[in-house]
């Protein structure tokens, strides 16, 4: 009997011994390292932007590698470079990513004019680029296969702009606003949001009293708003960026211009409320593309996730869009393997019934057809989704409706 339990043991002894000889002789063989580069202001006036959408991408590459979607066959690497929202920089960050063979693809820029400056390097590279915050709608349109977006367009945002302000504002409070002055910064994207938003009211019975470009870096704007106050618009429109529509606001408050203010995305950030101040920043309005986590599909698991991985930057508006870019991008190369011209073909056909963000459908040209579009008004010093604000409700009386009832 206990010769056959001494043998039994020296068995498990000699078993354990040949596993752990060959567990250390063998190692599991490491996963492919797939290297994909992120895009973005990181420093300057639009970093806030940039660094939300970063810290989102980097969440849903660490949340792959972790395996919180499932064994995946790939273990995923981000690169991230800095664009400065200048259109120089954009060029020359998109071609060392573009250049460098290592890199299968990537999501890229917040700002238009940085985009529509990068799509010829992307296409000339080959390198799938997916857009996770850039409006501009030439961008992807006409089509390169090499370039999708996720977020919407201007096309879309500015149609829902239109119709906000005519209309809307109408049924809450039987009035609304018909002449317009439109100041823009001179980029591509200020152009083309002027451009979709003057079409989209003019064709709902707004008229446009003046249109003016400005610069970027400008600081006086007395000239522009001196012409405007005279013109005695319902409404001054801003397509631009935070920090010439921040000092465009606190200058038509020292110049005493009660027309209301209506902004692009470009302003929706909580940096416009903080550079204006709470009593200036009250009442003015601002549209952008997606919505709120809490009203998003996947939205509060998303900021969760975000919260807890320890980022100090907030997400900001966009933040989301990245982090669905990356989804995309590593499912794609999941699916067809790290090989650029697979992934963008599989990229270009990209439709998901749901998402964290919602529906997503991709169009001829890359596009996603399935944006939503949310109007968000100043309400304390924060940015609140129109639908949820006191002015919506009729507990508060906009400036603009305010300051039409004071000519009329």
């Amino acid at each position: 009997m206990k010769r056959n339990i001494s043998r039994n043991r020296l068995i498990v002894i000699l078993v354990l011994a040949i596993v752990f000889i060959f567990t250390y002789s063998h190692p599991v063989l490491a996963k492919q390292k797939v290297k994909m580069s992120f895009i973005g202001p990181l420093t300057g006036g639009n970093a806030s932007m940039g660094l939300g959408g970063r810290n989102s991408f980097l969440l849903a590459v660490r949340q792959y590698n972790r395996g919180m979607f499932g064994d995946k066959k790939y273990e995923y690497e981000a690169v991230v470079e800095d664009d400065e929202c200048v259109p120089a920089t954009g060029v020359r960050v998109a071609t060392k990513v573009a250049s460098d063979p290592s890199l299968i693809a990537g999501a890229s820029h917040y700002c238009s004019m940085v985009g529509i400056s990068t799509k010829p390097v992307f296409t000339q590279y080959k390198f799938p680029s997916m857009i996770w915050g850039a409006v501009l709608p030439a961008i992807t349109i006409p089509s390169s296969k090499y370039i999708t977006r996720i977020n919407g367009t201007q096309r879309e945002q500015n149609a829902f702009h239109a119709d906000w302000s005519r209309n809307t504002l109408k049924k809450v409070y039987g009035i609304s606003p018909k002449p317009y002055v439109v100041i823009h910064d001179i980029t591509d994207y200020g152009r083309g949001h002027a451009e979709y938003f003057i079409s989209s009211v003019e064709k709902i019975g707004g008229e446009i009293l003046a249109k003016m470009g400005v610069t970027i870096g400008q600081k006086d704007f007395s000239a522009e708003l001196t012409k405007a106050k005279a013109m005695k618009p319902d409404v001054i429109f801003f397509g631009g960026l935070t920090a010439e529509g921040a000092n465009l606001r606190i200058q038509m408050e020292k110049l005493g211009i009660k027309a209301g203010y209506e902004g692009t995305s470009g302003i929706l950030n909580e940096d416009f409320n903080k550079t204006v101040g709470a009593k200036a920043a009250e009442g003015c309005t601002a549209f952008g593309e997606g919505a709120p986590f809490e009203k998003l599909p996947g939205g509060q698991e998303f900021f969760s996730n975000y919260q807890k991985e320890g980022f100090k930057d907030e997400p900001e508006f966009y933040g989301i869009f990245a982090y669905v870019a990356a989804q995309l991008i590593m499912d794609a190369i999941e699916k067809v393997g790290p090989d650029r011209e697979k992934v963008a073909d599989e990229l270009a056909t990209t439709q998901r019934e749901s998402s964290v963000i919602g529906p997503i459908k991709f169009d001829k040209d890359g596009q996603n057809i399935l944006p939503v579009v949310t109007a968000y008004v100043s309400q304390d010093g924060a940015w609140v989704v129109w639908e949820d604000s006191e002015y919506a409700a009729g507990k508060r009386v906009l400036p603009t409706v305010q300051f039409m009832r004071e000519k009329s």
